[in-house]
């Protein structure tokens, strides 16, 4: 299959590209950057210098190329996660899911593409009420944090785009919170700096759960998807989503630092905000059912346990 691949210098485009190309597809990939282009191809794939952003160029370059199939991992996040500041910190990215999914789909009508598949969430956009993990037919949450509510817009504009379009069969593949090499979550990324320094605390009871997923494993599920996946919606995380007050001191745990500390919602809120008050004590877990029945996927990292030991790309640092 002939696939246009649009993100391929991000967490999930490097791993995906080897993927794509080792499975025999033809890739096109694209990066925001001439200087990254050489890393491009030596992954195997076709380099195009591209601003999703921009409608003409979006549609003159998958045009050029008339891919069977686009997809799309387009982000701008740098590693540098401010959750008192929550929109801003996702401005960029969520323009990409609005104006840079239009784009794309536009550009895949026009070139005759048959399939698109995107970059959706499922780490924490689900309604709060209840204590059940939330399945692909479940609502959003219909009243975020006033910080979140951009980026809860941002996707569900996103998945109207790409589920609503009739000649397209479209995939949504609502990944977990990333971890591994190149996040937050891996050497050298903001949120295992933050651990080390204690500087990511349980915040109240801790209650807010995470849906976690390797970005191996985010490359493994989205090569499925494009080969075989029936159009809709698949919460693609691990098997155990878990409470911060479990994982946080896990994650503490793997990389030798220090517990972490214990704060109250008053005196953490100034300084982490609503969002990310809502975020460690009321954000509910997914389900992968539906994508280990549909789509026949197993996350290599079953548990995020097992992916915090052996997957984060970390040394160890030994605390004092």
């Amino acid at each position: 299959m002939k696939v246009f691949l649009v993100g391929a210098t991000g967490a999930i485009g490097r791993e995906l590209v080897p993927l794509l190309v080792a499975r025999g597809h033809e890739v096109v990939a694209t990066t925001r950057s001439q200087e990254k282009t050489s890393a491009v191809g030596a992954m195997g794939a076709e380099p195009v210098v591209l601003d999703a952003l921009d409608r003409e160029t979006v549609l003159d370059a998958v045009t050029r190329a008339r891919p069977e199939a686009i997809v799309h991992q387009a982000t701008a996040l740098t590693g540098v996660f401010n959750l008192k500041h929550f929109s801003r910190t996702f401005e960029q990215t969520n323009r990409l899911r609005t104006v840079g999914t239009d784009n794309l789909v536009a550009a895949a009508r026009a070139a005759g593409a048959r399939r698109v598949v995107a970059q959706g969430f499922a780490g924490w956009p689900y309604a709060s009420d209840g204590s059940a993990l939330r399945t692909e037919e479940d609502p959003f949450e219909p009243s975020p944090p006033e910080e979140m509510r951009s980026t809860v817009h941002a996707l569900r504009h996103l998945e109207t785009a790409v589920l609503g379009t009739e000649d397209l069969e479209g995939i949504v593949l609502r990944y977990g919170g990333f971890y591994g090499p190149g996040t937050s979550l891996g050497d050298g990324g903001a949120m295992v700096e933050a651990v080390r320094k204690r500087q990511l605390p349980i915040v109240g009871d801790g209650a807010g759960v995470t849906s976690f997923l390797h970005v191996e494993d985010a490359a493994g599920a989205t090569v499925v998807a494009l080969e075989r996946g029936a159009p809709g919606v698949y919460n693609i995380v691990d098997d155990e989503p878990a409470p911060s007050s479990v994982w946080v001191p896990e994650l503490a745990k793997a990389v030798g630092a220090k517990p972490p500390r214990h704060v109250p919602v008053w005196l953490a809120k100034p300084l982490i905000g609503d969002a990310g008050v809502w975020l460690m004590t009321k954000a509910p877990g997914a389900s992968n059912a539906k994508a280990k029945t549909e789509l026949g996927w197993t996350p290599r990292y079953a548990s995020w346990r097992i992916g915090f030991r052996d997957g984060l790309g970390v040394e160890t640092e030994m605390c004092a």
